[in-house]
């Protein structure tokens, strides 16, 4: 167990644990990265996204550049989903305009028996950076990550990001106990990938879940529940607030929740497809929720940007006074390259104004 830090005037760790903050938080998915020129000047000498996450020196400066420039009430350390595979022996790489993409799908349960555990000194550089960081941020906590063992498991069966998942329910349906071997593997892996980063001193994290919402509800709670509850369980004696987020995922958001299982400081990301008030009827009680401006409202000009956020922060005062334990304001999935950071610290304003 992990010696965490006091943050007692972090807004966001209040919002997340059902307390009242001094102002409504607000972080952003993505919020480091290409939309930011910092990054990019950064990228033009360090040309490999994957070498950059394996550099200490690199990721701390990275995770930190939106801090200085939105004064965001959380920094997220940057990552890929996929850095503990690549850490554990898949060979893969991410594609600039395409994402990962895994040069020997798994396919079979042969292929299954080569995914390894996770070792610590395997990302030893990202551990490190969480302790620099940890130093350098102060009073604002820093969230570890790490994806799903159902979206690794996609990534690597399809072999790269997929609209129709094909190979991936293929599996799941004609070869289950392949699959299943699969998903213990790659729950082993993001079990350890997430402990470390809370040994090293994350005060809070998140699984992403990209692709769940190309699920039925049926089959999530067969193929995918299990093994995301397994997760969050072998996580709760750590005593950090936990985050559970998927893309499409109304229909899941009930079951989600129920993979965070009991206790305290527990929340569920929202996209934008679905209002706050009414996922605050699906998770069910003591859960805060994070979320959810379409991240496209920013590309539409400032009087756009202020509308929706003004209704985004009325959808959550909603969900609260039904029953939501807080809200922690949010985009409903990441940042886009392109969106203007001039707007995202704008957005930071008026959100603490509000």
């Amino acid at each position: 167990m992990n010696t965490r830090r006091e943050l007692p005037d972090s807004p966001y760790l209040a919002a997340v644990s059902g307390r009242t903050p001094r102002h409504l938080p607000v972080w952003f998915m993505r919020q480091a990265g290409r939309s930011l020129p910092e990054y990019r000047a950064l990228r033009e000498r360090h040309r490999s996204m994957l070498e950059s996450c394996f550099n200490a020196d690199l990721v701390t400066e990275i995770t930190l550049q939106p801090v200085r420039r939105h004064g965001v009430d959380a920094a997220i350390l940057f990552s890929d989903i996929v850095v503990p595979l690549r850490a554990a022996g898949i060979d893969l790489d991410i594609v600039p305009d395409v994402g990962p993409v895994i040069a020997h799908p798994i396919r079979t349960s042969a292929d299954v028996a080569g995914v390894k555990p996770l070792e610590a000194h395997q990302v030893a550089p990202v551990t490190e950076a969480v302790t620099n960081l940890v130093g350098e941020l102060g009073e604002v906590p820093l969230i570890g990550f790490a994806g799903a063992p159902f979206t690794l498991a996609s990534y690597l069966v399809e072999g790269g990001p997929s609209r129709n998942h094909e190979h991936t329910k293929a599996m799941m349906h004609g070869e289950p106990a392949t699959w299943h071997a699969l998903m213990e593997a790659l729950t082993g892996v993001t079990e350890e990938f997430l402990r470390l980063q809370i040994a090293a001193g994350v005060d809070a994290i998140q699984m992403f879940d990209s692709w769940a919402g190309a699920l039925s509800l049926a089959d999530y709670r067969e193929h995918v529940l299990p093994y995301s509850t397994r997760v969050f369980a072998s996580l709760a004696d750590t005593g950090v607030p936990m985050t559970h987020f998927g893309i499409g995922t109304a229909e899941l958001l009930g079951a989600m929740s129920e993979a965070l299982g009991a206790g305290p400081a527990r929340v569920v990301g929202v996209d934008w497809r679905t209002t706050l008030t009414a996922a605050a009827g699906r998770v069910g009680p003591n859960r805060a929720l994070q979320g959810n401006l379409d991240p496209a409202v920013l590309m539409a000009g400032w009087d756009a940007v202020e509308r929706c956020a003004r209704g985004v922060v009325e959808d959550g005062r909603a969900a609260i006074a039904a029953g939501a334990a807080g809200h922690v304001f949010n985009l409903g999935h990441g940042v886009m390259p392109a969106t203007d950071p001039g707007v995202l610290t704008d957005l930071v304003a008026l959100v603490h104004s509000l």
